[in-house]
């Protein structure tokens, strides 16, 4: 599975620990930045990650910031990006499971190196069910994103 990983400044010091988890797991990661500590602005970001799963270079994201609200904003507003913040293990394997999540987001100042460890294998491991009500309820969404503009 490739897996784009992106963050901003204040997601950096986490985004090496979530790059190595991939790999580690077998998985190819491609990271989207940023590449330090310096002051950026986390929009820019989601949109590098969330091109790639767009145009199917990546599989999945995981989007690291502050408190991962802000690039779960962001991601959301790309037309086939399903992202969700993240902070415990049931969340991560479960959003995939049930809504068919392709996005996880992380906040570097709200979880420990561990957790993230944690969280990323849940979602990375998880698949999407695909059938009877899940399928249902991902087609109603898919359904109102054809709505949009």
């Amino acid at each position: 599975m490739k897996v784009a990983v992106a963050c901003d400044h204040a997601g950096f010091a986490l985004k090496e620990t979530v790059l190595n988890k991939i790999k580690e797991l077998g998985h190819e990661a491609l990271d989207c930045g940023c590449d330090g500590a310096q002051r950026v602005d986390f929009p820019d970001y989601a949109a590098k990650a969330g091109a790639l799963l767009t145009q199917g270079k990546a599989d999945r994201a995981v989007l690291i910031c502050g408190s991962g609200i802000g690039m779960c904003i962001a991601a959301n507003k790309i037309r086939g990006v399903y992202a969700c913040v993240c902070h415990d293990a049931y969340s991560a394997h479960q959003g995939v499971e049930h809504d068919n999540m392709n996005a996880l987001c992380l906040g570097a100042l709200v979880i420990g190196k561990h957790t993230a460890e944690e969280l990323v294998e849940r979602f990375l491991n998880a698949r999407y069910f695909n059938e009877g009500n899940y399928k249902k309820r991902v087609d109603k969404v898919l359904e109102l994103e054809k709505q949009l503009p």
